[in-house]
């Protein structure tokens, strides 16, 4: 019995051991990944030559499979130049890129061997091999190198799928005919591995079939077995290293440690020349500010023509984005998710060890900026890109309002540096509630009637109501809060603003918009509250309404918004956009009302990789 507890406590510490090491194994292969924060995706294809979705326009019966594949006569890449290419991609601040080698279409961009393949080498007009040279070039720039590769191949004879209405055969009735197609596409897999050794592959379209019909197993065993280190995302059927949520930038962090958002620069993968509905690059740089702020990983596409030239709209994008990252790649590369919501009005970021806190603001103010509850001591405050450093007011023992000159601030988004005397902690969430007394109290500092207005805010988004039990009438005429020597900013404000004041009750919850909001009480009309001067349109996640109206509150200005990355097979809501035009912003803090069609219904589910586009 004694040799047997020896033998069973040994038993436990090895596979402790073991499992220890093998979690190192795989947070050390993820590292890369983890830091790399912005990638590179390519949609490039046959389908770029009429400008159609890419394999899903003959899915779909937009086009019969002939007319589609007649593309390849079109197919040229006369101007293909792969350097190019991946200058443009280093230039925008990418770490890795990841290139369409087969869409669901079957098109192999390389040579392939595999018996009964279609490659633009020998049915393009193009006549050569476009992944090769590509990944050269990459591999020689010091990016990583990522492979999408389609699971199912539509135009392959011996496999079951065709068309959304069209089915070759029934698999199960003739696995045999299924085992050539299962051969097929592990051959072409392992051509990709064994010729390219990519960093990273890239699977789709798993959700026609299980893990077990696509051979997981085998799949990673062969990709393994030349590249130890190779990372496989999530769209294996559960066997992938990381979730890739598509379009919809995520409410709420995912739970996955490393995570990857696929994002389109219009409303388009592949080329399409009629699709101007281009988002700017302001916008896309305060998408990749969410995503590192909850840990993840921004991988935007691009779909160049078929001549191999990439449209002047995305290359201006990707300058832009170069622009700012290469100012601020310390507080991007190998940063980790931010401290919680309601410490600042913007997002934030922390280095590996904790210490320095990121802080990204996408708006510009005279009025100071509000950092609290931050328990540690600050040893310095910079902003990033410029070393200045702002007039700070320490309100309290874990308060700070930041004050920046104008020309501190970015165009896109300002990141702050604050410099910590060890991992940060942070003071234990206490609501501050205001009185109307401290609310209309004259400051006692100038510049300070903002902050009281800022916490009158966060009070409303908690559901604090400091206005609920007094005479305040909805239009504010003829309100008198009874308080001595007040604040004629503050009254001032209240009455113009009481329309979002009045009756209100406690806001969305947070991720949804990036500052504090008000609900109407019957819960239809929501109240922004928006800090200085953005620096693009504000926007909204998550949002299930429809949007009725949008008006500035206390000036009746009706303003237009955009949606975009709204899917009509997706049940995620596309992003609401909203531009505040200069002149109507309030001095103090700006208010926008948006009335919805019915009460406020929103989306908040867990992000995984992706529902099936069927």
């Amino acid at each position: 019995m004694r040799y047997l507890k020896l033998f069973i406590t040994f038993f436990l510490l090895t596979t402790g051991f073991n499992l220890s090491a093998q979690q190192a194994a795989s947070n050390q292969k993820m590292q890369w990944f983890a830091d790399a924060k912005l990638g590179i995706f390519i949609h490039w294809g046959i389908y770029s030559v009429n400008g159609i979705s890419e394999s899903w326009s003959f899915f779909n019966n937009y086009i019969n499979h002939d007319a589609y594949m007649k593309q390849l006569n079109g197919f040229n890449a006369a101007k293909y130049q792969p350097a190019e290419w991946v200058n443009l991609i280093k230039e925008s601040g990418a770490k890795y890129a990841v290139i369409t080698t087969k869409h669901h279409d079957g098109v192999a961009l390389w040579d392939s061997k595999m018996p009964n393949a279609t490659t633009t080498v020998k049915h393009s007009a193009a006549k050569k091999d476009l992944i090769t040279p590509f990944v050269a070039d990459l591999k020689k720039s010091g990016l990583k190198t990522g492979l999408y590769f389609s699971l199912p191949d539509w135009s392959y004879t011996d496999y079951d799928g065709f068309t959304r209405d069209r089915k070759r055969y029934d698999y199960k009735q003739d696995p045999a005919r299924f085992k050539k197609f299962q051969n097929y596409f592990q051959g072409q897999l392992n051509e990709l591995s064994n010729q390219y050794n990519p960093d990273l592959v890239w699977f789709d379209g798993d959700w026609e079939h299980s893990g077990e019909e696509w051979q997981a197993k085998n799949i990673l065993e062969n990709l393994r077995k030349v590249n130890p280190n190779v990372i496989i995302n999530s769209r294996l059927n559960g066997h992938g290293d990381y979730d890739t949520p598509e379009q919809g930038v995520p409410v709420v962090r995912p739970a996955s440690p490393e995570w990857e958002l696929c994002y389109t620069m219009n409303d388009s993968w592949g080329y399409q020349p009629y699709d101007n509905h281009y988002k700017s690059s302001n916008m896309i740089i305060r998408t990749l500010v969410d995503c590192i702020s909850m840990g993840g990983n921004l991988l935007l596409d691009i779909g160049p023509k078929a001549d191999g030239t990439i449209a002047p709209e995305q290359v201006k994008i990707l300058k832009g984005l170069g622009r700012w990252t290469q100012k601020h790649a310390e507080a991007i590369y190998g940063t980790q998710a931010g401290i919680s919501n309601g410490h600042i009005a913007g997002k934030t970021t922390l280095s590996k060890n904790k210490d320095v806190l990121y802080l990204y603001l996408d708006y510009k103010t005279k009025n100071g900026i509000l950092l609290s509850g931050i328990k540690s001591k600050i040893n310095k405050i910079e902003v990033v890109g410029s070393k200045a450093q702002p007039y700070t007011i320490k309100l309290n023992e874990t308060d700070y309002l930041l004050n920046f000159k104008e020309a501190d601030f970015d165009s896109d988004v300002t990141v702050v540096k604050v410099s910590l005397n060890g991992p940060i902690q942070l003071a234990e969430d206490k609501q501050e509630t205001l009185s109307l007394a401290d609310l209309y109290a004259a400051p006692k500092q100038r510049g300070l009637t903002n902050l009281n207005l800022s916490k009158l805010a966060t009070n409303l988004n908690s559901g604090i109501n400091v206005f609920q039990n007094t005479s305040l009438p909805v239009d504010g005429l003829d309100f008198n809060p009874g308080i001595n020597n007040v604040d004629q900013k503050i009254s001032n404000w209240v009455i113009k603003n009481a329309e979002a004041l009045y009756k209100t009750g406690k806001g969305i919850p947070s991720g949804h918009y990036q500052g504090n909001t008000a609900l109407s009480a019957d819960k239809q009309t929501l109240y922004l509250f928006v800090e200085g001067k953005p620096t693009g349109p504000v926007a909204i996640k998550g949002l299930k309404n429809n949007i009725s109206r949008i008006r500035v509150v206390g000036e009746g200005t009706m303003l237009n918004h955009e949606i975009y990355n709204k899917l009509y097979w997706s049940k995620i809501p596309g992003i609401v956009y909203i531009p505040i035009p200069e002149d109507k912003l309030d001095n103090e803090l700006t208010v926008i009302a948006v009335l919805l069609d019915g009460p406020i219904d929103l989306y908040r589910e867990k992000v995984g990789a992706i529902e099936s586009n069927l």
